[in-house]
């Protein structure tokens, strides 16, 4: 709102006038009771967005279950040199290890974005979709077919 709305509302009340209809982030004043211009009659629940970030956030768990078998299973693998299948299995660990600790971040990232959603009820569609495009570029995945080779 325009500092020269705002002094107009004080003058208008100081008057003994009718209040003047305000505008918040320039939306549109709504006199009647029907669906809202702005959200178009969608409702939505802090609790719903929880709900979710709460799921969301619970996969981190069992990733983490994940990584400690996976861990468990290369004990004692020894030294990879003059091995090329130890050599191998090694790289597929590491590479399987980094990949599943990503998804974790990633979950708990999206945990973190839907929770501040349901904080903030109201935060604007192109908001969430920045947050929604920050995090897949942070945490892009490998391409589909045969992942990234190393020179091989």
């Amino acid at each position: 709102m325009a500092w020269d709305e705002w002094d107009q509302i004080k003058a208008e009340m100081a008057g003994g006038g009718q209040p003047t209809a305000m505008r918040l982030n320039q939306v549109p004043v709504e006199p009647g009771s029907g669906p809202s211009a702005v959200t178009g009659g969608l409702k939505s629940s802090q609790k719903a967005w929880n709900t979710a970030g709460e799921g969301v956030g619970s996969l981190r768990q069992g990733i983490g279950t994940g990584l400690t078998k996976l861990e468990a299973g290369q004990a004692g693998l020894g030294a990879t040199t003059g091995c090329l299948t130890a050599a191998a299995q090694k790289d597929v660990y590491d590479s399987w290890k980094k990949y599943a600790e990503s998804v974790s971040k990633r979950c708990g990232s999206l945990q973190g974005i839907l929770q501040q959603v349901g904080r903030d009820v109201l935060t604007t569609d192109d908001a969430v979709k920045g947050e929604m495009d920050r995090l897949s570029r942070e945490y892009a995945d490998t391409d589909a077919v045969g992942g990234q080779t190393k020179g091989r």
